[in-house]
């Protein structure tokens, strides 16, 4: 009985394992992934955000998730990040430039394609 229950245990945790490392188990198993992480290594990423914003904690996260490096400046808090955020036009948060790509939206995709 105490076997099945542990078993369980066991089960759940490897899930969770698998979960929170995906990135990583996945360039396993994908090596040409690998050629991409030079890619978002040098790729130059800047994130005009705020605290409070939840679309700017989900694309932190993302980018957490891939390893693309970023700077990340609250335009709340920062009054020369809040100047630059004007100065490329704005529109709202979050705020991505990557490369001189200008993304002003929660778009992964467009992330992406614009890393490549």
């Amino acid at each position: 009985m105490l076997g099945g229950v542990f078993k369980k245990v066991l089960l759940v945790l490897l899930v969770v394992v698998v979960i929170q490392n995906w990135g990583k188990i996945e360039r396993v198993f994908n090596p040409s992934q690998v050629a991409s992480l030079d890619i978002r290594a040098s790729a130059r990423v800047t994130l005009y955000s705020t605290e409070w914003c939840g679309y700017c904690k989900q694309i932190r996260r993302f980018l957490d998730q891939k390893d693309i490096p970023y700077r990340a400046f609250d335009i709340e808090k920062d009054a020369k990040a809040r100047a630059t955020y004007e100065a490329l036009g704005g529109g709202g948060i979050p705020f991505v430039d990557v490369n001189g790509t200008l993304i002003r939206e929660f778009n992964p995709e467009k992330i992406m394609t614009a890393l490549e």
